[in-house]
């Protein structure tokens, strides 16, 4: 062996990050929010610049729904209120961009940028999950997650948060499984690629929420709110974005958006499709600031569309729906016809934008960077175990 010291291999997961994570194309124009290049710039050392980020981000949160607590226990609901809250309100939607990595950033903006502002809108009001008199630590949790106080009463029916060990083993299972199909999509037909990238995004929130709910449980006594319940299963468009996907969205819409709207126009079957038309509406133009945190691009419209197609078929569905003797599909007809429109859609109007200036690629790249070290990290579990065990015999 030659003099010089030899180092320990790289990790698997450092190693790919190495090779992929600054090979991709960029994803924008804007160069200050560019990860820097440097040559001697690790996968180790981005994590660490978010991991500091996500301590400053917390603190700014904290601080702000602090003083809002605050000034919440002091001003009555309305315009008072609402003005002690404008400067938590012009400031959260910019704690998102401090991280480089992608999914930090797109899972913060959709707390901190749709769900804490709709909460912090609804509370200036006096409604919605928030109230002055939850403790601190409860209040900051609810502001920001998707989760509520628990409560003791028992439970009569479904809507229990987390998923079971064996149902979210399956699913971990699967998304590992599409991440490692990532590797051939050269070769993959482009509408495969983005059925896979449905179930990606499905699957990785249903398991990011179930973490989230066990932490939530144990650490705060707090519940994580139903989130998804059996999308694949919608019989309708109704159906599907009403009652089945992304539960903690259209909940905040009713309030913020559907039942003001009805409410201003008198009620009735005109002013309930009116307030549904408005949901969709108010949802693109959410899903539109999403998008810029993915993608840092300014917003192209697709996203907007892409839900204003859908509440017009949403509430073309309750008309017919509403007519008691016009025919309805047989479930097992209406769900894949439901499921399909949903895809078709995508592919056209909701997959574009991001596939565009090339940040699937860097989804792509972030999760195979995790499935590997969490390959790694569980060997290194493995051969600790093996050592301490042959160690004891």
């Amino acid at each position: 062996m030659s003099g010089r010291f030899q180092e320990d291999p790289m990790p698997e997961w450092e190693a790919h990050m190495d090779r992929t994570l600054y090979a991709i194309p960029p994803v924008h124009h804007f160069p200050v929010h560019q990860p820097p290049r440097f040559p001697g710039l690790t996968r180790v050392e981005m994590a660490s610049g978010d991991l500091r980020s996500l301590a400053a981000v917390a603190a700014a949160v904290t601080v702000a729904m602090s003083y809002v607590r605050f000034a919440a226990r002091r001003l009555r609901p309305g315009l008072p209120r609402l003005a002690a809250f404008l400067p938590v309100i012009a400031v959260l939607p910019f704690l998102p961009l401090a991280f480089r990595a992608l999914h930090p950033r797109a899972i913060s903006g959709f707390f901190l940028a749709w769900m804490a502002e709709f909460k912090l809108l609804l509370l200036a009001s006096g409604r919605g999950p928030l109230h002055p008199s939850l403790p601190l630590h409860a209040f900051v949790a609810v502001a920001t997650f998707p989760v509520r106080v628990r409560d003791t009463r028992p439970k009569s029916g479904p809507g229990s948060s987390g998923l079971g060990p064996v149902t979210a083993a399956v699913m971990a299972a699967l998304l590992a499984a599409i991440v490692s199909l990532y590797r051939h999509e050269a070769r993959m037909n482009h509408y495969l690629l983005h059925a896979l990238y449905c179930a990606h995004v499905y699957l990785a929130l249903e398991l990011v929420l179930a973490a989230a709910a066990a932490a939530a449980r144990a650490l705060l006594g707090l519940d994580l709110e139903p989130q998804f319940d059996r999308p694949y299963l919608s019989a309708s468009l109704r159906d599907f974005w009403g009652r089945r996907w992304n539960l903690s969205v259209p909940a905040l819409l009713r309030q913020c958006v559907f039942r003001p709207v009805r409410a201003r126009l008198g009620g009735g079957r005109g002013a309930a499709a009116a307030g549904v038309l408005a949901a969709f509406l108010v949802s693109g133009i959410m899903h539109e600031a999403m998008f810029y945190y993915i993608t840092l691009r300014p917003p192209t419209g697709e996203a907007a569309a892409f839900f204003a197609l859908h509440g017009l078929c949403a509430v073309a569905e309750g008309w017919w729906a509403a007519h008691a003797g016009w025919p309805r599909p047989p479930r097992l007809l209406a769900t894949p016809l439901t499921l399909a429109f949903v895809a078709v859609t995508g592919f056209w109007l909701f997959f574009p934008p991001i596939t565009r200036p090339g940040a699937d690629k860097q989804v792509i790249a972030e999760s195979e960077a995790m499935v590997a070290f969490v390959r790694d990290a569980a060997g290194w579990a493995l051969a600790a175990a093996r050592s301490v065990l042959s160690g004891r015999s």
